[in-house]
This record gives structure tokens, sequence and C-alpha cells, in this order.
């Protein structure tokens, strides 16, 4: 069975950084009609031609999110992108709200439905088949029952507009909402930002005292924050998880870095080659987790593919990766005769022993460490604000490529 990994792309540097560690699909926004237009930036319109042709000239599929609620004042933008979807023939579009599933159906735009629709039942499947073809489930449902809707399409022949069986899509890694498939309001409510238009400030990541509205006596709620689930990893449960029949894996990220997109999707390309090769183990499942927690996470845990009635809440309030980057420079200039790459320190001192991580546009993420670099043309065996460092690099640099370096958190 053909798995297709889809890997978050909220940049140019994170989206080569997903193709560059194996991902078979990648997806992206544009402006503000998808769920992560606060966090990730984004890109634009215009953007869009040049991610569908690096993404294909690649091998590589790419798919547009508009997975927000859609108001009347939406519909003029909405139409823009996608005359400029199918202009550019970006692979599919991934949306719940029935006016881009009209569009794209009246448009013969591919649809893929988002878990944004909660699709939890195999009578949901086939309502949504007419429109799609693939179908992303809702994230509390068990292993059991992604097993059935699975076993169940193939049974009933369950096809979606392009004649194929349907389908089916589910979330293996990253951060998870406390409300059923992302719907919540606690944003909104409290600052006029609804998590539903891509504007989520996560007030639920925060630390919160309960009061007494008698006496106003408050207790600071200790040990976890409640409204804060960790993040979902099924690397350890991966093979159980292809075991249903799902054939798309998706990474959740788009406003996560390259690191993280390039190192969360080279582990579960690596564990699924493993599991199809016959040479998943617990040994390299502990390599891949120890990996994965080097990068942005708030702790893991398997969901609700278990079984679980209760998520697994953090004990912080942002990330507890292992490894950190500190920003340290900028790019200045490649010379492609000699493939060489020069970067300006703006910030902090390296020294030898570092190791120091890149990210560009063109490139995505690389790492190198400080033994290969020449100080102002000299070998050194430290950098400091103010100096220029070369290295031999493959790849084009350019003034908007950064430099960190890493260090243990």
């Amino acid at each position: 069975m053909d798995i297709e990994l889809l890997s978050p792309a909220g940049s140019f540097e994170a989206m080569q950084a997903a193709i560059n560690a194996g991902a078979n699909a990648i997806y992206f926004g544009v402006e503000q009609l998808n769920m992560r237009s606060r966090s990730s930036g984004g890109f634009t319109i215009s953007d869009i031609a040049e991610v569908s042709e690096r993404c294909h000239a690649a091998g590589v599929k790419c798919y547009l999110t508009l997975n927000t609620v859609m108001y009347e004042y939406d519909m003029q933008l909405l139409q823009a992108v996608l005359k400029t979807v199918k202009e550019h023939k970006v692979d599919a579009v991934i949306a719940s709200d029935f006016a881009v599933i009209q569009s794209c159906a009246m448009m013969g735009i591919t649809l893929h439905i988002s878990t944004q629709a909660n699709v939890s039942n195999l009578e949901s499947v086939q309502f949504f088949a007419r429109f799609a073809d693939t179908i992303v489930l809702a994230r509390e449902l068990t292993l059991k029952q992604i097993a059935f809707i699975c076993n169940e399409i193939k049974r009933k022949q369950i096809k979606g507009p392009n004649g194929e069986l349907v389908k089916i899509e589910i979330f293996v890694h990253g951060a998870l909402c406390m409300a059923v498939s992302g719907k919540c309001y606690l944003s909104l409510h409290s600052k006029n930002a609804s998590a539903n238009r891509g504007a989520c400030l996560q007030n639920c990541r925060r630390k919160y005292k309960v009061s007494d509205a008698e006496t106003g006596e408050s207790l600071e709620i200790d040990n976890e924050y409640i409204m804060s689930p960790q993040d979902l990893c099924t690397i350890n449960i991966l093979d159980e998880v292809l075991q249903t029949g799902v054939t798309v894996l998706k990474i959740e990220g788009r406003s996560k870095g390259a690191d993280y997109v390039h190192t969360t999707t080279s582990c579960y390309r690596e564990a699924i080659t493993a599991i199809q090769e016959g040479t998943y183990n617990a040994a390299r499942v502990e390599e891949w987790m120890t990996r994965l927690s080097t990068v942005y996470n708030r702790g893991f845990w398997e969901g609700y593919y278990l079984g679980r009635e209760m998520g697994q809440w953090t004990s912080k309030p942002d990330s507890i990766a292992t490894e950190k980057k500190i920003y340290a420079g900028k790019g200045v200039r490649f010379y492609p005769r000699i493939n060489v790459g020069e970067f300006f320190i703006e910030k902090g001192t390296l020294q030898e022993g570092d190791e120091l991580l890149l990210t560009g546009n063109a490139f995505g993420m690389e790492k190198i460490s400080f033994d290969q670099v020449l100080v102002n043309g000299e070998k050194k065996d430290k950098a400091v604000k103010g100096d220029s460092i070369t290295f031999p690099f493959p790849h084009k640099v350019t003034t908007t490529d950064k430099l960190y370096k890493l260090v243990n958190a």
C-alpha cells in the first residue's frame, strides 16, 4: 500500500525542508483564509505559482488550505485564490466551509475535506465523497474507529469524484487543541480573535487561577496547564496506525520552522520505510523519539488513538525541546565558482565544537560544524559579532538566509 507523507509548509524554507526530508506532499496557506494565518505568516496569492512550480519539479504534490469559516466579504478573495489555484495546477484544496466545497466543485478543483469538518463516521464519509477524493478524519477517533471506516470504504466501494476509492487522512504528529477538531471559541470570547478564522491567541497554553466567587479567594492551578494538551506523536505506534488502512499521514506545524519540518518529516519517512521493509523495532523508535524531542514540542502522547478518554496535559507553557536555536547572523553572498557561502555574525559568539543551523528559501535547512568555517578568511577558534564567516556550501546564499547556533536546552 502506498502511503503519502504530508508535511506542513508555513514558509519557503519549511517547504524546501519538507521536500528534502522526503515528504510526498506539502500543505500551505495563503492570506487570511487558513487556520494558521496569524501564527505562520504564510504565503500570499502571488506565491502560489512558485510553490506549485518548485513542488512539482521535485515530484511533490502541494495542497492549499482554505479551512477557515468563510464570511460574505471573503467571497471575492476566495474566488481570486481559487482562480490562481486552478491556473497554477495546485493539486488540491483542503476545506470544510461549504462555500469553498461548492466553488471547487463548480471549478473542477480537487478537494480534500479538512479535519475542521469533524468527520467521525461512515455516513459523513459517504456524504463528503460526492465532493472530495480525500477526507481528513476528526482527531478524536480511535484506531478501531478509523479501521472500521477504512474497511467499509473498501467493502462499499465508496469513491470520490476522481472515480477512485476515497482516501482517509489522519494527523500523526504535532500540536493538539483542547477543543473538538480545533473548533475553539476561547480566543474569540476573551480577545475577539477567532481561532476559526486563523487568529487563535492560544489562551489555553497559559497558567490560570481558580477564584471563589463569594470570597474572592483564589488558588493557582499547579502541576499542569489544564487546557494545554501535549503534542501528538504516533511514531511509537505507527505500525498500528498503518494497519487501520489510512493512506495519508499528516504532520501538523505550519507555524513551525524549517528545522521542525525537516526533523519530523525525516523521522516519519524513515519509520514508514522501516515498517514496509520489516525493520521497524523498539531501538529505532527510541532513536526517532530522541530526534523528535530536539525540535519544538510540548511533550508527547498518542492522542486518542488508543482509546484514551482524557487528554494528557503539558507541565510548561512552551516548548520542552532538548535543543534550542539561538540567532547568530544572516547570509551575505555566495561564491558559485568555489561553492562557498558567506554569513555575517550579528549576535553572540561562535566557537570550536558549535553546531550551526542554516535556513534559507532555496535550501530549506542545513547543519554544519563551526570547525568547517573560516573567520574573516582565516582559521580561528571563534567568531564574534561583526565577523564574517565562510564555509563550503552547495546552495546559493541570500541576505534573507539565517544562521543559528544550536545549544542544549
